[in-house]
């Protein structure tokens, strides 16, 4: 499960012509060079997105990048829309929910706390599902772990407050969900079909909350382009990367490598916004990296074992 989860997924959902373009030009990169320009690519967006903040309500902002990426996903997936159950359409829909909520919780996080703290505590979800089911005592300690990380991020100061942190707690839980039903919609539709129209859905229901907040200004240019260029940062380029990495790389060597994603966000912000963080939040930072690649590590390995 966890991030694993999503890895398998992505794995399962390999793409053709476009992507068999995207892999050529790749090709040279090392596995994991490709997992850290993902994740790098990931974070620059979301610091290209709080650098509107100032100017446009969040909501906004999400509204451009969800439709950014639906367009481009759609424009290179060509998604067929007959032939699926009712059953079918209801989980793609809520996996489009789930893209609207953890997209707007995150930037209503970001925009209230500083970048690397918000990831951090978005990354709890992927977490707690690497755990969920587990009767090992090591996997509690992992959740101890994690939850003193974030203990220490809650308690304020260096720019944290309890707002943000709550956003970003139901970022994790969108997460959680996201991964569950992203394996869900993998095994559903063909490809990144289901991926595709989920993507959709979620732009659909974003944008009348950013057309209402934000009304005419969501024509501005300076939204249009920066909205886009995050959404290609983050979502469209990302996932290529990931997707060729995976080619190339077990999934737990994948997930494992992901995990370093809450410090790179918080050196993202600390380059790009100028968000400096205290001892303690590079502590609690800390604390969930190492529980998440504990927790991806125990979990893995009963799984692993060869079958006879």
């Amino acid at each position: 499960m966890s991030l694993q989860v999503v890895a398998r997924s992505a794995e399962a959902a390999g793409g053709g012509g476009p992507a068999r373009l995207a892999r050529t030009a790749i090709g040279a990169v090392p596995p994991p060079g490709l997992i850290l320009l993902g994740i790098v690519s990931i974070q620059v967006g979301a610091a290209l997105a709080k650098n509107l903040f100032g100017v446009f309500p969040p909501t906004a902002v999400v509204s451009v990048r969800l439709v950014t990426a639906a367009l481009v996903l759609g424009c290179v997936v060509r998604p067929r829309l007959r032939g699926h159950s009712r059953t079918d359409w209801a989980v793609v829909g809520l996996l489009g929910l789930t893209f609207a909520v953890m997209n707007s919780a995150i930037y209503q996080s970001m925009a209230r706390i500083p970048l690397g703290v918000a990831v951090t505590v978005e990354f709890l979800g992927p977490l707690s599902v690497a755990i969920a089911g587990s009767r090992r005592v090591r996997d509690a300690l992992w959740v101890v772990l994690a939850g003193g990380g974030v203990l220490l991020l809650a308690r304020g100061g260096g720019g944290v407050d309890a707002i943000g942190v709550l956003w970003a707690l139901l970022a994790a839980a969108a997460w959680a969900g996201y991964i569950l039903l992203g394996a869900s919609t993998g095994r559903r539709f063909p490809g990144t079909s289901g991926l595709a129209m989920a993507m959709a859905i979620g732009a659909l229901l974003a944008a009348p909350v950013g057309v209402a907040q934000a009304g005419t200004d969501l024509l501005s240019p300076r939204l249009l382009v920066f909205g886009a260029a995050a959404g290609l940062l983050s979502s469209a380029i990302p996932y290529a990367l990931e997707i060729e990495a995976l080619r190339r790389m077990p999934a737990r060597v994948f997930a494992i490598l992901m995990s370093v994603e809450p410090a790179v966000a918080a050196l993202v912000g600390m380059v790009v916004l100028g968000e400096l963080l205290g001892v303690r939040q590079w502590v609690a930072i800390a604390c969930v990296i190492v529980a998440s690649i504990g927790a991806t590590r125990s979990t893995r390995r009963p799984r692993e074992t060869p079958e006879t």
